[in-house]
């Protein structure tokens, strides 16, 4: 059966597709380990190119969204930036509370794209890190101009895996196999098909940079084990998996290490 798209049902697909799993506040409700355990996090120069495109003073308001267990918003408070980690998933909320409450300048929200739960005109730059998948785009996109100030601005972040890299090759075949059709929609997003009809009549700035995370053994069978549409670890798909990636950290590994290799994006603009 052909997968439906946004506009034939009205709702974002991956949301459709994990809605047996608790949706998009409860997706990695099980992953929260894993997530923390591998994840990377995101370089300098993100933060000081957004600071100058975006003209952040000392202090500025940042609403990040999706912020997951607080990576980006951990970037931002070394900054000396107020930030707001929104978050519809509380164990991942947990998480970024664990690392980050107590610093000054943080706050985290039990809120989505859609529903901030932001005040009106009170954010100078909203970030999203590796969730602009999540958004059901046109009630995302009124939200950000609604609390945004009247300068503010919206980036959107992705850490690319570097797919020409015969590690993330090999990867890439552990995950086909295993993950079904979350994969194939989540493919279709990272596309970016969405992105343009985000921003309408504006046209974003595009910066890059290489970038890279090392990991251990647990490190790399965690960074399989993190992405959504992945099997749990306790299923017989999910032995599988571990034993895959166990072979191929034999394989690619150096001294127990392995660097995986990304390339930091931003998309930086307001919507208009």
């Amino acid at each position: 059966m052909p997968m439906q798209s946004q506009k034939q049902t009205g709702r974002p697909v991956l949301q459709t597709l994990f809605e047996p799993q608790g949706g998009v506040t409860r997706v990695f409700a099980a992953k929260v380990a894993d997530y923390v355990a591998s994840r990377p996090d995101y370089p300098a120069a993100l933060y000081e190119t957004l600071s100058a495109t975006c003209n952040l003073a000392p202090g500025a308001d940042i609403a990040d969204i999706g912020a997951g267990t607080g990576l980006l918003t951990q970037g931002f408070l070394q900054r000396g930036y107020n930030v707001a980690a929104v978050e519809p998933n509380a164990e991942m909320r947990a998480a970024a509370d664990h690392l980050l409450a107590g610093l000054p300048g943080y706050r985290s929200v039990g809120g989505t794209a859609e529903n901030t739960g932001l005040a009106s005109s009170s954010i100078d730059l909203i970030a999203a890190a590796q969730a602009f998948h999540w958004f059901d785009l046109e009630p995302a996109r009124a939200e950000c101009l609604r609390v945004l100030r009247p300068r503010g601005q919206v980036a959107l972040i992705w850490n690319d895996r570097l797919l020409t890299d015969p590690l993330h090759v090999a990867l890439d075949e552990i995950f086909a196999e295993h993950g079904g059709a979350k994969r194939g929609a989540l493919l279709t997003h990272e596309e970016r098909r969405g992105v343009p009809r985000f921003f309408g009549a504006a046209i974003p700035a595009e910066f890059s940079w290489r970038h890279e995370h090392v990991v251990n053994l647990d490190g790399l069978v965690s960074l399989a084990f993190s992405r959504s549409y992945m099997p749990a670890r306790d299923s017989e798909s999910g032995a599988r998996v571990a034993e895959q990636v166990g072979r191929l950290f034999d394989r690619f590994a150096q001294d127990g290490q392995l660097n995986v290799r990304y390339t930091t994006i931003a998309m930086v603009g307001r919507p208009a």
